[in-house]
């Protein structure tokens, strides 16, 4: 995947990893990057196309694909965590956690195939987490949705290869953003976890893991659950 001239969509690019995407991509040489949002007020990046996009919203990612006929590369970057537990969590908090990071992903995906399609193929990166194959008192819902998301991310690659979509995941542990505000774990860098995951989309990579914690984590996922579980990741 050549990213120096491509024309990229990354959702979610007000703040933190989805920012740094676009910026980055910007520094690569993509040739317009749209950075969009649900409020695309707040989008401050030199350089950058900005559009309004509710991932949740069928009309808002109907109406994005249409304005965005040109993308090659679609980062769905967009995402929630509410810090729900599934047996006494919130329920419809853990519904919209699920709404937003599976089907929402999912819409995107829906409607950009055929643009990706139509623009030679291209590719898809979503940003996943160590999450998914682990679990976080206190943040089960949203491992539950990424969980989904991963699965997700496994389907629509089978789909999409015959249209010739690369498709990629991107799993990384706790992040430094405000997904992750007050939490006092070591975090990663932001813009090194952009870094890697355009690095493994460049070389036509199907999943980059971006930090130790997450390899440690896909290595062990064979072992006893009761291992397993002792030390799950933070979420991004």
């Amino acid at each position: 995947m050549k990213l120096a001239g491509s024309t990229a969509l990354v959702t979610g690019a007000n703040r933190g990893i989805g920012r740094h995407f676009a910026l980055q991509l910007l520094e690569r040489g993509a040739a317009k990057v749209y950075a969009t949002a649900r409020t695309p007020e707040k989008v401050d990046i030199p350089g950058a196309e900005v559009l309004a996009l509710d991932i949740t919203d069928p009309d808002s990612v109907a109406a994005a694909a249409s304005a965005a006929a040109d993308v090659d590369v679609l980062i769905n970057n967009a995402g929630v965590s509410l810090r729900q537990n599934l047996v006494l969590g919130d329920l419809e908090q853990v519904r919209r956690e699920m709404e937003t990071n599976v089907f929402g992903t999912l819409d995107v995906i829906r409607a950009f195939a055929p643009v990706l399609a139509a623009n030679g193929g291209g590719a898809v990166l979503n940003v996943l987490s160590a999450l998914s194959w682990s679990v976080f008192d206190g943040a089960n819902g949203y491992a539950m949705s990424k969980a989904a998301e991963w699965s997700l991310t496994n389907g629509v690659r089978v789909e999409l290869a015959e249209q010739g979509t690369l498709v990629t995941g991107l799993l990384l542990a706790g992040t430094d953003t405000d997904m992750m505000a007050g939490s006092d774990a070591e975090l990663n860098d932001p813009a090194d976890v952009v870094r890697a995951a355009l690095d493994g989309l460049a070389a036509d990579r199907t999943e980059v893991l971006a930090d130790d914690t997450t390899v440690q984590l896909k290595a062990a996922l064979s072992a006893d659950t009761g291992i397993r579980f002792q030390n799950p990741a933070g979420a991004r």
